[in-house]
């Protein structure tokens, strides 16, 4: 885990070198980390929901929020049975106080819906409402996790844009190596300064660095610029094993390698002050950022 952690500050020296980024600019006293893939099925949200609970168990106060406002299924990996949604709130039938569940991890959880076709393409009113609703829960969290939609649509990439963090995740497939390194190349143009990488279901460490390596290979040779590598979590029989029974895997198999590894990743992404500076309590949330970024 410390190995982990002092070549990620080897990288962000190098990054903070090549990238040409100021390092002045004040974050908000919420940290805000969009965790993103552009292919489907790369167990990014396997991955979220264990790395928020990895996160609570430090005793940080975790918000989930579950950002695919139309395919949600963070409440089916979680065993949670909402019986409110983002899309009550949107529809002005329940407030945000409402929508959020307390899970017996300790994270605080934003379910959306699944299956509302209209919830993909929000108009203006609706989404201003949305993201109004929201960003009152903010002083209420040190820590927003939002497990984005896969792709690069708008809902997607305004999201990872408005984050402190886009935390990208792939696998050593090619096609999903493809993917990333295109979300990556989006979210650059889109103005995002802090992008990281996580490898899921590697053979072997080995086999993750060499598939990070590969990305941050073509990013600093076409994009002038160096995602953090976080780490690998390995291929595990436990993952679907968990999300079969509808329990998260850090509750169920704490001690199986994928748990373990999550365990790292949250150690690595809450370890130290931020390289940019410190948090200051005066700079926009997540989601007035995001209502931002639409107008």
């Amino acid at each position: 885990m410390r190995d982990q952690a002092d070549k990620l500050r080897q990288l962000r020296l190098v990054k903070g070198q090549g990238n040409g980024d100021a390092d002045e600019t004040p974050r908000p006293s919420v940290r805000t980390i969009a965790v993103t893939g552009g292919k489907g099925g790369v167990g990014k949200s396997v991955l979220v929901t264990n790395l928020a609970i990895a996160c609570a168990r430090r005793g940080l106060r975790v918000l989930l929020v579950d950002g695919d406002l139309s395919l949600a299924n963070l409440d089916l990996l979680m065993g949670l049975i909402p019986k409110k949604n983002l899309a009550d709130v949107v529809l002005g039938q329940a407030s945000i106080e409402e929508t959020v569940l307390s899970t017996p991890s300790g994270v605080r959880f934003l379910p959306a819906a699944s299956g509302m076709e209209e919830m993909a393409d929000l108009d203006d009113f609706r989404r201003e409402r949305l993201l109004r609703e929201l960003s009152r829960l903010e002083s209420s969290c040190d820590l927003i996790l939002v497990d984005t939609a896969p792709g690069i649509g708008a809902q997607t990439t305004h999201l990872a844009a408005a984050a402190e963090t886009a935390l990208i995740v792939t696998t050593p497939e090619p096609t999903a190596f493809s993917d990333a390194y295109a979300t990556l190349k989006v979210l650059r143009r889109k103005g995002c300064r802090d992008l990281a990488l996580v490898v899921n279901r590697a053979g072997s460490n080995g086999e993750g660095t060499r598939t990070a390596r590969r990305i941050q290979a073509v990013a600093r040779r076409f994009l002038e610029y160096l995602p953090d590598y976080l780490g690998t979590v390995p291929e595990d029989p436990t993952v679907p094993a968990s999300a079969m029974r509808q329990e998260p895997l850090l509750s169920i198999f704490p001690h199986s390698p994928a748990a373990q590894a999550i365990e790292s990743l949250a150690e690595i992404l809450l370890e130290g002050p931020s390289p940019a500076g410190p948090r200051l309590v005066d700079r926009e949330g997540l989601f007035e950022k995001v209502a931002n970024l639409d107008r």
